[in-house]
């Protein structure tokens, strides 16, 4: 049997790359600090044993006694007792191949291959601040499918992926290419809008034919697009249920852009699994999604971007006004939600906002929301493994689940903002550490 015992000061320097694990790979995470369960409230000392990229047993203290077996290969990680461990951080709501404030005809100039390669860097971003599980919800072409891929080879480092692939649009609306020629929209057309219950249902199909692992749908309008008709609704209820009906025939989960409330009470009605956003929620919404047990994902980080950049002049006309307009609803979504008791999980916009910087929704959901550092900290872990349908393998430090792990300074029960990047000590997924936070980061 072969050890390596790796002091606090040293574990976020591992270079390891995911790898896949070979036989015999154990770790063993000891700290006085661990959070197994958000939902607990609890932090005690535990010892962690990592075998083959699955949590294998959490033994009581921080100095338990772990059985070995002949042939292991054994690492040893300690913290001390600033530093806590808990569950990796989940974000359901992510571009990992877009980037914020982009001018509104990048999409005529870039490739997917090449909005491939920007994912790869954006999700190195992602995993080094945290979040070891991600839903992406809108990529070109193949991107989203080719970069969930190469990180479960372990091509390149990054937390786990569920793709959408391209969210389905209707014409002309939010999500299709809008503001160009004719024979430029014709060119780029990305075959994701629908007209009518059978062509929307066929989209459905054919992204699930090339590999989506959710489907996402513009049910209402957005606010980067330049299409000027506002946030109410797109679909009809009709093609609204087409889409949500086949998905689910095919086992898949849906997720729909909503911002204004006719849009968000139509897409409920129809049953979808997640509202995403939810800007302008009213009560008709909130009962028509308590009905069907939609969650809320509240995305307030795109505030941060907007306010960032609406001095530079980064947006048109067009999308600056809407811009002005969301910031006025902002929290609103949350408020709502917690009122009626609705699943909110966790969720970003990554993209929209910048890559890495995920964690600072949490004190967006504190101030607007009313949400306690618990609250959040449940929402990016157990709520948002149970809308992503992994609530039997991650969001959890318990045996038999994936050893997603991190470690961070402080105590994130009581304090968002222990889980800011700069907090981040140590990112473990699926058992294997991730490469160190780049130096230009």
């Amino acid at each position: 049997m072969r050890f390596a015992v790796l002091p606090a000061a040293l574990l976020f320097t591992l270079s390891a790359m995911s790898t896949p694990i070979e036989a015999g790979e154990v770790s063993i995470l000891r700290a006085e600090r661990v959070i197994t369960d958000a939902a607990s409230g609890r932090v005690q000392p535990a010892t962690i044993v990592v075998r083959e990229g699955r949590i294998e047993s959490v033994l009581a203290g921080k100095d338990a006694e772990v059985p070995s077996k002949d042939g292991d290969t054994v690492k040893t990680f300690i913290w001390d007792a600033n530093t806590t461990l808990l569950p990796g951080l989940i974000d359901s709501h992510v571009h990992l191949t877009g980037n914020p404030a982009e001018p509104f005809w990048q999409n005529t100039v870039e490739t997917p291959e090449r909005a491939t390669a920007t994912g790869v860097r954006n999700a190195q971003r992602t995993v080094q601040a945290g979040f070891t599980t991600v839903r992406d919800l809108g990529a070109p072409g193949q991107a989203g499918f080719a970069l969930r891929d190469a990180i479960n080879a372990g091509d390149v480092p990054g937390p786990r992926m569920l793709s959408a692939g391209i969210m389905i649009s209707i014409v002309g609306g939010h999500g299709d290419l809008t503001g160009f020629r004719p024979q430029v929209i014709a060119a780029l057309d990305g075959q994701n809008t629908c007209t009518g219950a059978v062509q929307c249902a066929q989209r459905v199909r054919e992204l699930s034919r090339a590999g989506a692992d959710v489907i996402k749908f513009a049910a209402t309008g957005g606010v980067l697009s330049q299409q000027n008709r506002g946030f109410g609704q797109h679909f009809t209820d009709e093609e609204m249920n087409a889409i949500v009906s086949t998905a689910h025939q095919l086992g898949l989960k849906v997720a729909s852009h909503a911002h204004g409330a006719r849009g968000i009470e139509a897409a409920a009605r129809a049953g979808v699994d997640s509202v995403e956003h939810g800007t302008y929620v009213d009560e008709a919404a909130v009962r028509a999604m308590t009905a069907s047990g939609s969650f809320l994902v509240p995305t307030l980080s795109p505030t941060i971007a907007y306010r960032e950049n609406l001095p530079k002049g980064l947006y048109t006309k067009v999308v600056e006004a809407k811009i002005r307009t969301r910031l006025e609803a902002t929290g609103k979504n949350i408020a709502a939600a917690r009122k009626a008791g609705l699943k909110i999980a966790f969720g970003t916009d990554a993209g929209v906002s910048e890559h890495g910087r995920n964690a600072e929704e949490m004190p967006l959901m504190v101030q607007y929301g009313g949400m306690s550092p618990q609250d959040v900290l449940v929402s990016a872990t157990r709520t948002a493994a149970e809308l992503l349908g992994l609530e039997n393998e991650i969001g959890r430090i318990a045996p038999g689940y994936s050893a997603d792990v991190i470690a961070v300074f402080g105590n994130p029960l009581e304090d968002v903002a222990a889980l800011q990047r700069d907090r981040i000590q140590f990112v473990m997924v699926r058992g294997v550490p991730m490469p160190e936070r780049a130096a230009n980061d």
